[in-house]
């Protein structure tokens, strides 16, 4: 017996970290797909002159441009994806962390994001996206556009006091960017209970496997329905919620060949739901209106999303 537990633990031990890996991320994660099919290491080299090669090692610039590309493709935030790195081993492995190697915190990914610069991150994202398009990665079918908050900064105590000092009756966004370092954020609110200042960031998700295809980044203060221009996809039928129910909108999805679907939240809580990162889809209306293209979400495969098999944290 003894023997028998002697030789279970020397393979264990025995295991490479790679060995550990393979076992531990899917055949047919998402994640895995992207690193067999896409050079990321051409796409990273394109960074390498952000980097100066005196002082001491940091993380490998490939490394932090699949976590960048994680986040994009997560939604997530500088704080989610720190966790995600720590404790996600399948996030671990696609950015090219080992297993017991350390991961950077929340800090690292805004530092990075600023050395590298928008316009070139931009840039780059947009190959990255062109080319998933082409390995039929994204259905641009079935679009989901939504908005979510960016906080520049928790607390402004210092910044109302001198609106005060200034004759100011509140730090509104008429007068803010006097008070504040940085001139292009604003407050925003989603309700009463849900205010922040910073920016807002824009997202089409495309529903085949949750990805993001297109993002815009506005001051918190502009309206959900106004980014809808920039994110619009060229084809098939956008969901979107009444945030968005204004003549303007309707007409930048028809002037792109689309058609749009609210999600009532009246209506989802009764309906049968299926879910794609995070999305809310109820299939009785997709049946109704592409009863020739409901496949695109009905198959086992195409309902798997990152966030399915890498839960956000």
């Amino acid at each position: 017996m003894n023997n028998i537990t002697a030789n279970k633990t020397s393979k264990m031990l025995l295991s490479t970290e790679d060995e550990i890996f393979n076992k531990l991320v899917e055949q047919d994660n998402p994640f895995r797909y992207l690193n067999e099919h896409f050079d990321f290491v051409e796409l990273a080299n394109s960074l390498s002159k952000c980097y100066s090669e005196l002082g001491t090692t940091g993380i490998a610039v490939e490394k932090g441009f699949r976590a960048l590309l994680v986040q994009f493709w997560e939604d997530y935030s500088d704080r989610q994806m720190e966790r995600s790195l720590r404790h996600n081993v399948v996030v671990r492995w696609f950015c090219g962390f080992g297993l017991m190697e350390n991961t950077p915190d929340h800090s690292y990914f805004g530092k990075l994001r600023k050395r590298i610069g928008p316009n070139r991150l931009a840039e780059i994202f947009h190959k990255v996206n062109e080319a998933m398009k082409k390995k039929n990665l994204f259905g641009e079918v079935f679009t989901f556009i939504d908005a979510s908050s960016i906080i520049t900064k928790t607390a402004l105590w210092e910044e109302r006091d001198k609106a005060l000092a200034a004759g100011e009756e509140k730090l509104k966004n008429a007068i803010i960017n006097n008070y504040t370092a940085d001139k292009d954020a604003k407050w925003g609110a989603k309700s009463k209970n849900s205010i922040w200042f910073g920016y807002k960031r824009h997202n089409a998700v495309d529903m085949r496997h949750g990805l993001i295809s297109k993002v815009a980044v506005t001051p918190a203060n502009v309206p959900d329905y106004k980014a809808v221009k920039d994110i619009v996809p060229n084809q098939g039928m956008v969901f979107m919620d009444k945030g968005y129910d204004y003549q303007e909108c309707d007409q930048w999805i028809k002037a792109n060949n689309c058609t749009r679907l609210h999600l009532e939240k009246t209506i989802i809580n009764k309906r049968t739901l299926i879910w794609t990162n995070g999305v809310q889809v109820f299939g009785c209306h997709l049946k109704a209106l592409f009863p020739n293209k409901t496949n695109e979400l009905n198959t086992e495969d195409k309902q798997k999303s990152l966030s399915n098999v890498m839960p956000r944290p």
